[in-house]
């Protein structure tokens, strides 16, 4: 295999740094300790990382955007798994159209499907409730489900599966005992992708989040909107730091490849 020149070597260090840039500033603003974003900083700081103890609403929000995102993709997955092997495995009419209206949610702008899960809960009278907001975000990251399920089920071969009903297993014993192993990798994947979106989502949440369900990034959209002070920044950082170790942890008791990628 030919390996990269230095020419080939340069162009990704540029373009890692192009990606992670952005993220180095975020976390070195949050240590300044001044009252405003300041780089390079006066003096470094915790201030406003103690900050974040005093603020009772990003907490609170923190726990509903984690909530919301565990119900979206649990449910989002649920789905996903018989709608894929459905997909995959069956020859019908309207297989296209359905696959195609199955993944529409990821070509339509998210303030577009905002308007309009506004204002068709509006003409319901069914806005502020968790629930709806659930399914708004159940719509939102079920493609991302799809996509990864439907990925590991397409090309499964089928052998095992009919050996095992040649031997009298029934159906449900099939897909407990070998089908969901063998696509366990993609369903876990699924689930990861759309706990993510629906964890970062605003552009559309924003439009039917209420008081009572803010989500955190709502709360941090509505607070960079009154206040320049670091905070957020501060925030920012804790999510980017438990990030690495929640994928760390991950990667070293499952292995990244085998829940992303789906290699054993």
């Amino acid at each position: 295999m030919q390996k990269n020149g230095w020419l080939g070597l340069a162009f990704h260090a540029l373009f890692i740094l192009f990606i992670l840039a952005p993220l180095v500033v975020v976390v070195a603003v949050s240590f300044t300790s001044l009252g405003y974003i300041s780089l390079p900083a006066a003096g470094l700081s915790l201030r406003w990382f103690e900050e974040i103890l005093a603020q009772r609403q990003f907490i609170a929000a923190f726990l509903m955007s984690a909530w919301l995102a565990l119900v979206a993709a649990s449910v989002a997955t649920i789905m996903a798994v018989p709608a894929a092997l459905a997909l995959a495995r069956y020859r019908f009419p309207g297989r296209g159209a359905l696959t195609a209206f199955f993944l529409s949610p990821l070509m339509i702008p998210h303030v577009v499907l905002g308007i309009a899960f506004l204002r068709f809960f509006n003409l319901a009278g069914l806005s502020g409730s968790f629930e709806w907001l659930s399914l708004t975000h159940v719509i939102v990251v079920f493609p991302y489900a799809l996509r990864l399920t439907l990925a590991s089920v397409i090309g499964l071969p089928r052998d095992t599966e009919l050996a095992a009903m040649s031997l009298g297993a029934r159906p449900a014993t099939v897909f407990r005992r070998i089908v969901l192993p063998l696509i366990i990798p993609g369903v876990a994947g699924g689930w990861m992708l759309a706990f993510i979106q629906s964890f970062d989502e605003v552009t559309m949440t924003i439009f039917v989040a209420t008081p009572g369900t803010t989500t955190l990034p709502v709360a941090m959209y509505s607070y960079i909107s009154q206040s320049i002070d670091p905070l957020v920044a501060s925030l920012s950082t804790v999510l980017i730091v438990a990030t690495l170790i929640v994928m760390f942890l991950m990667d070293r008791l499952v292995g990244l490849d085998r829940v992303l990628v789906g290699n054993g």
